[in-house]
């Protein structure tokens, strides 16, 4: 698929972490927790969906997506809103500043992930919350994760660019301005930016109806140990990718043809889970599957599909990425 550009859309919305304060509390609750009664944090909730949905393909980890928002809604609260002319813009470049100097300390800490690394899931819902189909698309495709990886490889400016103008349309000039760099400067970080992903991201269909058929019947497959019936929906290079850190079981290397992917999957599925339960979720813009444990998360896992075959299978299992599921 191609990313089309299409008008900034409205935002995501992230399934948050429970806050510390009540949320009936009479008056405006900021994000400290305290009750204020102007309308700065009535402006400040207006465009949090979309200053979310920027950190968090900025970061590709929502507690890290919630702690820069968190710290732009401390300046927001202690600015000089009166030379703010418009508030989206300005909360934006506060918070893609932010991305950029949180992704720099990540990088310099030259931290070793063991095992593949995913994106941490994050609940979407587009099918409800954006009725336009190709403004969907765009959405869904900018936060999947199989771009989010590719994200990744990106430096933390090529990746800010791609966000703002690929995601969310912003104009150069505008993207400039918040970078503090120049139109031309900023339209061949774009490039760059552009034609790595389109080198390196997986080809897949976005139609969430086969994705989630194919998903419902790969589940039934698996759950059932049925290798044939796994065989006949995974495509011959199929690829299965675990993210685990390490802290729980998941392949450590990707698992590459049907016959692998599909003889790991039976195993697993023998050994196992114990009082297992399934939940169908909007994740990264399409449709996955909520695997528990009793009634804590255990894992999540999508399928990438084309042609109508299993293209890419993405399990995580890493507890620390499951945590705002737990009440999903």
């Amino acid at each position: 698929m191609t990313l089309q550009r299409v008008p900034r859309p409205a935002g995501l919305t992230l399934h948050a972490r429970r806050r510390r304060f009540r949320l009936d509390t009479a008056g405006h609750v900021g994000w400290d927790g305290e009750v204020t009664t102007d309308t700065e944090t009535d402006v400040f909730e207006e465009h949090r969906p979309v200053l979310l949905g920027v950190a968090y393909r900025m970061l590709g980890r929502v507690a890290d997506a919630e702690d820069v928002v968190q710290e732009a809604w401390l300046r927001w609260s202690g600015a000089d809103r009166s030379q703010v002319r418009e508030p989206r813009g300005y909360l934006v470049r506060i918070t893609t500043r932010l991305a950029i100097d949180r992704l720099r300390q990540v990088k310099a800490r030259g931290e070793t992930y063991i095992g593949p690394w995913l994106p941490e899931p994050y609940v979407t819902d587009f099918g409800h919350t954006v009725p336009d189909s190709a403004e969907r698309a765009v959405l869904a495709d900018s936060v999947s994760l199989a771009v989010l990886v590719v994200l990744e490889s990106l430096s933390p400016l090529e990746r800010a660019v791609f966000v703002l103008r690929e995601a969310f349309g912003y104009p150069y000039a505008e993207i400039a301005a918040m970078l503090d760099r120049g139109e031309a400067a900023v339209r061949q970080l774009a490039g760059r930016a552009r034609k790595h992903v389109d080198e390196r991201r997986p080809r897949y269909e976005v139609d969430p109806v086969q994705r989630r058929d194919l998903t419902e019947r790969f589940l039934a497959a698996a759950a059932e140990g049925d290798l044939e019936g796994l065989m006949s929906l995974l495509a011959p290079d199929v690829r299965l990718v675990g993210d685990s850190g390490g802290k729980a079981k998941a392949p450590v290397r990707v698992l590459e043809t049907a016959d692998k992917v599909g003889r790991f999957l039976v195993g697993a599925a023998q050994k196992g889970v114990a009082d297992v339960s399934f939940r169908f979720l909007e994740v990264n813009g399409g449709p996955a599957v909520l695997v528990r444990s009793g009634d804590k998360p255990d894992s999540v896992f999508q399928l990438d599909v084309l042609d109508g075959r299993i293209q890419a299978v993405y399990i995580i299992r890493n507890p620390d990425k499951l945590t705002s599921l737990a009440t999903a």
